[in-house]
């Protein structure tokens, strides 16, 4: 597997459209792409700002498929600008 852990910071006031659109692209990942299996959203508590998203495809080539999705890019596009931070991290998972 190949997991994708992402963090996101949004502009104060841009919340409620982040988690509508992140809420979106998630169900389209699981449902237009073979190669993705798990797309969670979660929301600190306390901080609404904060957004977490872990991602769990085939392999890389189901993430760049992906990252080319016209979903993907769409939704990349849209909210561009409530974003004030992200962070990306890429894992392999290890062979059982």
């Amino acid at each position: 597997m190949f997991a994708v852990l992402v963090d996101f910071t949004i502009k104060v006031g841009f919340e409620a459209q982040f988690r509508a659109a992140i809420m979106e692209q998630a169900r389209n990942s699981l449902q237009k792409e073979t190669g993705c299996h798990y797309f969670d959203v979660c929301v600190h508590p306390e901080k609404v700002t904060e957004f977490f998203l872990y991602e769990l495809y085939d392999d890389k080539s189901a993430f760049d498929t992906h990252l080319a999705s016209d979903h993907f890019l769409s939704f990349d596009a849209q909210v561009s600008p409530w974003v004030a931070t992200k962070s990306v991290r890429i894992l392999s998972g290890l062979a059982k």
